[in-house]
Order: C-alpha cells, then structure tokens, then sequence
C-alpha cells in the first residue's frame, strides 16, 4: 500500500510495466520456440513454419499507376473511346475530381503478348516484357480507399487511418535483423518527394520503435551524421555512447519504459552502421556492367541506383527493404502528369532498372529465397477525367480503387501466371477480386507467419497487420 496515498503518472507506468513486459514475453513465445538476443530487441525468431521467402523487396509506385496503360488490355475499351461514360459504370461509385459525366478513355498504349500464359505487356516496357515469366500477375487488386494518403496507409499497414504498424514492422518484430550491423527494415525513396502519407507507411504504430524502417538516403551518408563529428574518434565515439547507454540502464531499471531499450539498441545499432552501411551503400564498389545494366549512377538519387542499393541489401542480410517511387498520379492536369509525357516518362525510368534487379537476383541465386512485390495504392479509371467538368490538351485518368494490378516475383510464387480479371473496361475487379488484406496475408504467409496469428497486445486487445480481415492467396503459391 502507498502510505502517501498519492499514485501518479510516474508510479503507474512503473506499476504497470511488469504487466505490459510480461505480455510481450508470453507473445514472443507464442511466435517461435526460439528466444530473442537480449541485447538486440530486433533479434532473429524463428516463423511459425518453413517460410518461401527469407527476405522482402517491396517496390511502391506511389500515386497510382496506369494499370490500363502498363498491364490491363482492354481492347474493348477502344470502341468506347470518345463516348459518354455508361451510367451504369457510374453507379455507385466515389470519384475524386470527376465531375459530371466523363468521357471513356480507350488504351494510351500498345499492348503486346508475352511469356508462356500470354501476358499483356504495353510498349512503355519493353524491358519488363522479356521477363513476365518469372512473375505472378495479379489483375483484380482492390482497394477501399480512393485517396493516396489513406491507400499508401491501408496497403502498408492495413488500415486507412494512422496508428498502425506498417508491414515491414511487422516482419521486423516477427524475424528481427539477421545482421547485427543494419537494420531488418530499410526505406529508400525516389521520385523527389515522400509519398502522401509521408513516413507513417513505414512507422513502426503502436509497436516498439526499434522495428520502424529506417530511412536511408541514395546519396551522401546513408543516414544523416553517421560519420564521426570533427576532433572524435572512433574510439571517444564508443566511449560517449557507452555513457549514454548506462545512463539509459538506469532510467530503465527504475520506470521499466520499453522504449528505453529500444533507445539502446538504437544507439548500438548507429555506432555499428558507421562502419557498415557506408560499405553497402558504396555503388561505386560495383563494377561497371552491372551499374550499366540497371543505369545507375553513383551519387544520384534515382529508382536505378536504389534498385541496385536493395540487392546489395539483402545480400548483407537486411530483411525488408521497402522503395517509394513518387510520381505515378496521371490526372492529365499537367505534362508531369500527361499519359503520354510524365507517365511515359515515369514507366521508362522504372523499366530497365525493374528488369535488372529480377535478372540480377536470378543470377546471383537470391531470387528464390527473396520475394519482389510491385504496384501502387490503387489504379485508374477507364474515362478521361473532366476535372471541373472541363478537358484540356493533356489526358489522364482518375483516382480507381475498384481494379487495380500488382505483380509479385521470386521465392514461394508462380512463374509466368495471371491470377483475377478486371471487367472489360478495366474499372472493376470482375474474376477473383483481391483486397490489400489478401496481399497482406500472402505476404506474411511467405515470410513463413499466419497472418491471424502474428499478433501484438494494445488497448486491451491483439492487434494484427489484416486486422479481421485477409485470406492467404493459394492458387498463386507454386
């Protein structure tokens, strides 16, 4: 009993963290028959089964790509182009700067057959054509959301509002880093600005911060002030963190705050970085025909050099490297946004790169233990929009979440297959309809996790990546 009858914030968090550790230690049980390293709360834990998959390249093409203009043939829809939008097609439906009735937009592309099962591919990949074959094609994603910010939101962290833990959180705390030296959970970004929902799709929520992605730039220090600050040494470096962290050891000790051990590890984890990932990062340490093969220039921050930066990731072992790629949103507003100037321009600076690193983990062996997923928040609308009821002279397309493509390739996932089809005109799922949980799910399941079984206790109940919803996608496994 306290004698001064007082309980404040300070006591309570103190009294409580017992419970709130113990949790966690039953949920990290419940994961793995393994055990955490003590001394890195990101440590390697065994799945609940044999995984597909030991690492994660996730390709975000964030403003939502053409999926009419890139993968989606619908000859049909050139014997609209031109015409009222059905009303029919119409109903329903939230648009978010259509107004009135549009106008039907036929293909902006020419379409081609490829690989074993026919795959349609546009001529703005001529690069990616010589290469379906080792892809799985999924043509019927859906989404709910029909905005960028809440769609980035609910595809990386399965929920449409913030708070949430993105999915490469999730593995982090799931698997942890299998090198000491670099984080499980890298970010990388291009296309000149974060996505819409800027650094919460790759936050680490209501888990602990240890396994939020850390965000590493493409050029100059890998991570802002990893080099020593003039008159310290490495040797004065060590001493300085080591102080800090006895410090830390002591406020742990006496309130039991997670996060202070997290802090810890944070701050190890930096002083090991500053000899590592210089190295990783280093593109010059590649030879020129590879550089050449994905056209990527050391010091420049483009798609190329941090596809090439991601395969040298995960050659040292990080789990999940994540890249955004800005500039996707086709409204036709603009020539940025023009189908037939930005968006070509956007599928040529991805084309080659995408086709070298496929081709570059092949050879090297990593492909079939490394699982590649590309595509963005949702796709885009079979009519031209009519933003303010008016057509310029450049063309584009609204914001769809009702059909979508994305495609996975590597470790666990079918070679040369189309799985789902959208309708004739491409503006709904109408075969096999795959919401973001279902990826979700998939994803997990080839990282070797039930998706309803990954879980982390929070306000009083399990929280999961796919909430109450997801499906693991069977008839795409090999």
């Amino acid at each position: 009993m306290n004698t001064n009858n007082t309980f404040n914030r300070r006591s309570f968090l103190k009294s409580g963290a017992s419970g709130l550790l113990a949790s966690q230690s039953l949920l990290a049980s419940s994961l793995s028959e393994g055990s955490r390293n003590v001394n890195n709360p990101g440590g390697t834990q065994a799945p609940h089964f044999q995984p597909k998959a030991k690492r994660v390249i996730f390709l975000h093409m964030a403003g939502g790509p053409s999926h009419l203009e890139m993968f989606d043939y619908k000859p049909v829809l050139k014997k609209f182009d031109g015409k009222a939008c059905p009303q029919e097609l119409l109903e329903g439906k939230k648009l978010a700067f259509s107004k009135g009735v549009p106008t039907m937009l036929g293909p902006q592309a020419d379409f081609k057959q490829y690989g074993q099962d026919g795959t349609w591919v546009s001529e703005r990949l001529p690069h990616f054509s010589k290469i379906v074959d080792e892809v799985t094609m999924i043509k019927s994603m859906t989404t709910s959301q029909f905005n960028h910010a809440p769609a980035q939101i609910l595809m990386h962290t399965g929920y449409q509002l913030l708070g949430r833990p993105s999915l490469g959180s999730w593995l982090s705390y799931g698997l942890g880093s299998e090198n000491n030296n670099m984080p499980g959970f890298v970010v990388l970004n291009s296309g000149g600005k974060n996505p819409s929902a800027g650094k919460s799709v790759w936050g680490s929520g209501f888990l602990p911060s240890i396994y939020q992605g850390v965000q590493c730039r493409s050029t100059g220090e890998p991570v802002l002030f990893s080099k020593n600050p003039k008159m310290i040494d490495a040797q004065l470096r060590q001493k300085t963190i080591g102080s800090i962290n006895r410090l830390n050891k002591i406020q742990y000790n006496k309130h039991h705050d997670p996060e202070t051990l997290t802090r810890i590890a944070q701050y190890k984890m930096a002083n090991r970085m500053q000899t590592e990932a210089p190295h990783v990062m280093n593109l010059n340490l590649e030879p020129q025909y590879i550089r050449d093969l994905y056209g990527a220039v050391p010091g420049q921050a483009s798609f190329a050099n941090n596809c090439l930066l991601a395969r040298r990731m995960i050659e040292n072992d990080v789990r999940f490297v994540q890249l955004y790629d800005w500039g996707w949103d086709s409204h036709g507003t603009a020539p940025s946004t023009d189908l037939h100037q930005g968006f070509a321009d956007k599928c040529r600076d991805i084309d080659r790169p995408v086709y070298a690193l496929l081709n570059d983990l092949k050879a090297r062996g990593l492909l079939e233990d490394t699982l590649v997923v590309w595509g963005g928040e949702f796709g885009r609308t079979p009519f031209r929009e009519n933003r303010g009821g008016k057509y310029g002279k450049y063309v584009g397309r609204d914001h769809s979440p009702n059909a979508f493509t994305m495609w996975m390739a590597g470790a666990g996932v079918k070679k040369g297959f189309n799985y789902g089809e959208s309708d004739d005109t491409g503006y709904n799922a109408a075969i096999d309809p795959v919401e973001v949980h279902d990826l979700q799910a998939t994803i997990l399941h080839l990282m070797g996790f039930d998706h309803e079984r990954l879980t982390y206790p929070f306000q009083g109940r399990d929280f999961r990546l796919t909430d109450v919803f997801g499906r693991v996608l069977h008839k795409v496994l090999a």
